[in-house]
């Protein structure tokens, strides 16, 4: 992703006076878990919309070529193209944000999605993901090769020790975990997230990005990822540059949903091309 937080002056006393109401935030993030869903043809816009926010995800040990080659096929059609016809939304060039993988992978995903003449960024785990705990050397030189490989984004793991000893610095993107921890995105991690955007933006005029990762798997849980974003942020952080769902699975719910909203019906195994 392109680099637009220039970064700012740390100030150590602004940090400082951070307080966060945990109670508070937390019967906020549950009245958000109880907003009523949104129904008919409002629901397939916000799932079409989250859609175009989804890191498409495979970060597997046993990844290989072919099933990044799918993973990318699916990531240019995420959505069946008569489903989105019957949506009038076929013409629209609805794609995922990005496909996400390990650095060993960059060049399978970018030469696949050339081929397919799509202009899909790929984005890549560096910097020792999924801990972070990997000398700064080593580090560095895993995302120079993810950029020579041709990924256009890079999704940096820093050593959580740098938090928690203060050493802060400015970033373009904030993520609320790998996704390969016990606990993940969670709504009240997600509400002190976006606050502490806002308060940036507020006191820089710099926009910076969210992105909740791992565990997100229903079309409902990302409805409501979008409706925070809106709440709390504001309808101009609801595009790819600015909200990203970083996801493996949440891409296959919201297809069905989709595809039972066209045709009232459940879809079976074989109704839905899986990435």
């Amino acid at each position: 992703m392109a680099c637009r937080n220039p970064g700012t002056e740390l100030e150590l006393g602004w940090i400082s006076k951070v307080h966060v109401n945990r109670p508070a935030v937390v019967r906020h993030a549950e009245r958000i878990k109880k907003w009523r869903a949104v129904k008919g043809n409002w629901q397939a816009a916000w799932l079409l919309k989250a859609v175009t926010c989804i890191d498409l995800t495979t970060l597997s040990g046993d990844d290989t070529p072919s099933n990044v080659h799918r993973l990318c096929f699916k990531a240019k059609h995420p959505i069946r193209e008569d489903l989105l016809k019957a949506l009038d939304m076929h013409d629209k060039g609805i794609t995922v944000g990005a496909v996400c993988v390990y650095p060993a992978r960059v060049t399978d995903a970018v030469n696949t999605l050339k081929a397919a003449g799509c202009n899909i960024p790929v984005a890549s785990v560096a910097a020792g993901f999924p801990s972070g705990q990997t000398p700064l050397e080593t580090k560095l030189a895993e995302i120079k090769l993810a950029v020579e490989y041709g990924a256009r984004e890079i999704d940096i793991v820093i050593s959580r020790s740098l938090v928690l000893t203060g050493q802060w610095e400015g970033s373009d993107f904030i993520k609320t975990s790998t996704g390969k921890e016990v606990e993940n995105a969670t709504f009240p991690v997600g509400v002190v997230m976006m606050r502490a955007i806002r308060e940036f933006y507020w006191q820089t005029g710099h926009k910076v990005g969210f992105k909740p990762a791992g565990g997100i798997r229903t079309a409902k849980e990302a409805i409501i990822w979008l409706m925070l974003v809106k709440e709390e942020l504001g309808v101009e952080w609801l595009t790819p540059e600015l909200f990203r769902l970083g996801a493996s699975s949440l891409l296959e719910d919201i297809e069905k949903q989709i595809f039972y909203h066209v045709t009232g019906s459940y879809a079976l195994q074989h109704d839905l091309a899986m990435a």
